[in-house]
């Protein structure tokens, strides 16, 4: 297996070098990261099929990541792209029911919180409503890879999800935050293993995409 500071090495020498092309047009519109002169890596996924790893890059005030696939095998970065940064909970709101109340109902981890009539973190206005969010997944990884680590997250504790769903608005968001270079942004692809989850829980699902940087020159 390929290791992590080959990785690194392959990753710098790309970057610095440009020998493949599109990492010359990527890089006329963007920069990443450094961290004393090395590249600053968000997550090395090794979790994807075949010998392909791919290594996220924090794209410089921007959402999204920029992607470096390699070769595992070879040990040769073959392509980069983007990857949109998705953000994928369950999310459950009232505006009866306190924060509490909401994590009362549920023995899954939360993440995210707050109350009815807190300030917002911006500090100039206040909650309509309280709401928790379940997120497994915080690292950069495909929104559907995501989903699949969400919905098995929640099949622990079906009975506390399906009081949320039916007392309270609970549901699955997804937001996802692509680079808008050549207008072509993507998608969510539903695998007929999530539409079953869905069913199972009883839980819809609300998408919202953004599109962001510079374009291709």
């Amino acid at each position: 297996m390929i290791s992590d500071s080959t990785i690194q090495m392959l990753v710098t020498e790309e970057l610095k070098s440009r020998t493949l092309g599109v990492t010359e047009q990527y890089f006329e519109i963007l920069d990443v990261y450094y961290d004393d002169g090395v590249p600053r890596i968000a997550r090395i996924d090794r979790e994807g099929t075949g010998d392909v790893v791919v290594v996220y890059l924090p794209v410089a005030d921007e959402w999204f990541y920029l992607a470096v696939y390699i070769d595992a095998v070879e040990q040769k970065i073959f392509n980069i792209g983007t990857e949109s940064r998705n953000k994928v909970v369950f999310r459950a709101t009232s505006e009866t029911y306190s924060m509490d109340d909401l994590l009362g109902k549920t023995s899954l981890p939360v993440l995210t919180k707050w109350n009815k009539g807190e300030l917002k973190s911006n500090r100039k206005s206040v909650n309509k409503f309280s709401c928790i969010e379940i997120e497994p997944n915080v690292e950069p990884d495909s929104a559907e890879d995501k989903l699949t680590k969400l919905f098995k997250l929640l099949a622990q504790d079906k009975t506390g999800i399906a009081d949320l769903v039916t007392n309270a608005d609970g549901y699955i968001q997804v937001i996802m935050d692509f680079h808008g270079g050549n207008q072509l942004l993507g998608g969510l692809s539903l695998s007929k293993e999530h539409i079953q989850k869905m069913s199972e829980l009883n839980v819809g699902i609300e998408v919202d995409v953004a599109s962001w940087g510079e374009p291709f020159k």
